[in-house]
């Protein structure tokens, strides 16, 4: 169904922020006051949006406002990592309605996770009050190469069973909704810009089992390569690394001596045990903010050699932000300051000198946010708009 382009435009508005009420959007549209109101009245009818009084205070009687209506549909988000994925839902308006996690390792294959996270997700479903049939679009962020069409990851190193698994199918099938799978920095970065208001062009580095990134261009758009391997930068050679072998069959790769997990292999702590899926991140962390000097050293150790290779990537893309992200980056400032005093010191004054680099401000939420962003993004482009206004589900990928 072609959806006419008066309502289009109409929705575009109140979508983006742009205008939030009939005379706002006849003004900014310079479409006739009439037609607006017929717009309007059709996207309030059908349950899109919804027509509220103004939360502003102001004298008199307040003023009506247009809303994206919290029953217009639901997107599904889950974020997969190397213990746990964390999953929510959220409302088109990008409200998170609710957040939880589900403990299944990525190591236990792709079917136990997946479900477990559909399971999780049709839980808080249904807890929510939220109607599963207006699922509009489910996202999944997986740590490693994903080929964005196909819905799938590509050769990762360290999720065994993942390999070309098609996941995108899988969750079509459970959710009848169209799903989206990209690559949890991908994710991470987009949810930098749309959450945290972060300037673009904008790169996010996630220093976890791993090292990825994630960049997003000037114009807000996730920039992910010919074949999806845009940004896995752990398995660039690291001035330092030696003949230390990486997971990947190389040796001296960065991510095999600069990640959370090289850091803890370094220092002798297990990753994880039988009580806490997360003890080597914990127990990093306790001995960082006890000033244990092995411990300074290793996480400055590392900073250093990332900070080589952030260097050079900022001689590449020039990015405004350059945020840091991953266990390593909530430890104190000791990996933001060394990454940074290794990238002003390696790249030339041109392309630091309105740099920004900091850490993350989401507090791990940031591959949520960018996928609830991703979702809406798609709901309301002209196809998910059409499919909105049809009662069909959206596109696929």
């Amino acid at each position: 169904m072609a959806v006419p382009l008066a309502l289009r435009r109409v929705l575009g508005l109140v979508v983006s922020g742009a205008a939030t009420n009939r005379a706002e959007i006849a003004r900014r549209s310079g479409l006739a006051r009439s037609t607006v109101g017929q717009q309007v009245d059709h996207l309030v009818g059908t349950g899109i949006l919804e027509e509220v009084e103004s939360r502003r205070s102001v004298r008199g009687r307040p003023p009506r406002v247009l809303e994206i209506s919290p029953q217009a549909g639901t997107v599904a988000v889950a974020d997969v990592d190397s213990a746990e994925s964390q999953v929510a839902i959220a409302d088109l308006g990008r409200r998170v309605i609710v957040r939880d996690t589900v403990a299944v390792p990525i190591g236990s294959g792709p079917r136990p996770v997946l479900d477990a996270v559909t399971g999780k997700l049709r839980e808080l479903l249904e807890k929510h009050h939220r109607d599963p049939a207006r699922v509009r679009e489910v996202v999944v962020g997986l740590p490693g190469p994903v080929d964005f069409e196909q819905g799938c990851s590509v050769q990762p190193t360290g999720m065994p069973g993942w390999d070309g698994y098609p996941v995108a199918e899988h969750l079509r099938g459970q959710f009848g909704a169209p799903v989206v799978v990209d690559n949890d920095v991908n994710l991470m970065a987009l949810g930098e810009v749309a959450h945290a208001g972060m300037e673009t062009p904008l790169l996010c580095i996630k220093i976890a089992g791993g090292i990825g990134s994630g960049l997003i261009t000037a114009s807000g758009a996730v920039y992910r390569g010919a074949d999806g391997a845009a940004g896995d930068i752990g398995h660039i050679r690291a001035p330092g690394g030696g003949n230390i072998l990486c997971g990947c069959g190389n040796v001296g790769c960065v991510g095999a001596i600069a990640s959370h997990r090289a850091v803890l292999r370094g220092l002798g702590i297990p990753e994880s045990t039988d009580d806490d899926p997360l003890y080597g991140t914990r127990e990093l962390a306790r001995r960082i903010a006890d000033s244990d000097p092995t411990a300074l050293h290793a996480v400055r150790q590392a900073a250093t050699e990332i900070g080589e290779v952030v260097a050079m990537l900022v001689h590449m893309f020039n990015p405004r932000t350059l945020v840091l992200a991953g266990p390593l980056s909530e430890l104190r400032d000791d990996l933001v300051s060394a990454v940074r005093a290794a990238v002003y010191q390696r790249a030339l004054p041109l392309a630091t000198r309105k740099l920004t680099i900091t850490a993350t401000q989401s507090k791990g939420t940031s591959g949520l946010h960018g996928g609830i962003a991703l979702a809406t993004r798609d709901v309301f482009s002209p196809a998910g708009i059409a499919a909105l206004l049809t009662g069909e589900l959206g596109p696929h990928h």
